[in-house]
């Protein structure tokens, strides 16, 4: 299936549409259903020496190397407990897949326009920083998730160190 590049690219906030969406904590996420390519179960993972906290590791998808980020430690969220474990959302970007460790996988949802507003300001800081706009829907809100900013991992954080180069999964 072919994509338009220009669809992957961050721009302003979809307003309507489909999204994937996924349960981090007690966070209800969307993502534009183009830009997953696919949802997993937990794979294994081969860590990083010195990768940022937040990634998790390197998953094989079929003899592609994908990084997988946790999206409980991007948000600033304690870890799962016990014996629950992270599903894949897989999601394309302009520099590859990466995989975005979740909690509970939901369902392909369509919007419309009239049910999105920008993030309000009581929304937690860290939270705030990596949704694009909120769609208010009957029981919930779907927070629609800036891929962008999401991988993005200097933002929120100390200054890098000088001549040192920045990540960016």
């Amino acid at each position: 299936m072919a994509t338009d590049t220009a669809t992957l690219k961050a721009g302003p906030a979809q307003t309507s549409g489909q999204f994937s969406t996924f349960f981090v904590g007690e966070l209800f996420f969307g993502v534009d259903v183009l830009r997953v390519q696919e949802v997993l179960r937990f794979q294994q993972m081969t860590r990083v020496p010195q990768a940022p906290e937040v990634i998790e590791g390197l998953i094989n998808l079929r003899g592609q190397i994908v990084t997988a980020l946790d999206m409980r430690r991007r948000l600033g969220l304690p870890p799962r407990t016990g014996g629950q474990t992270a599903m894949n959302v897989v999601v394309r970007t302009e520099e590859g897949a990466v995989s975005l460790l979740v909690d509970e996988i939901g369902d392909v949802i369509e919007v419309d326009s009239a049910s999105f507003e920008v993030p309000p300001e009581n929304l937690e800081p860290a939270i705030r920083e990596l949704v694009r706009g909120i769609h208010k829907l009957k029981d919930r809100l779907l927070l629609i998730l800036d891929i962008g900013q999401t991988l993005n991992l200097v933002s929120g954080q100390a200054e890098p160190i000088e001549g040192a180069e920045t990540r960016r999964f």
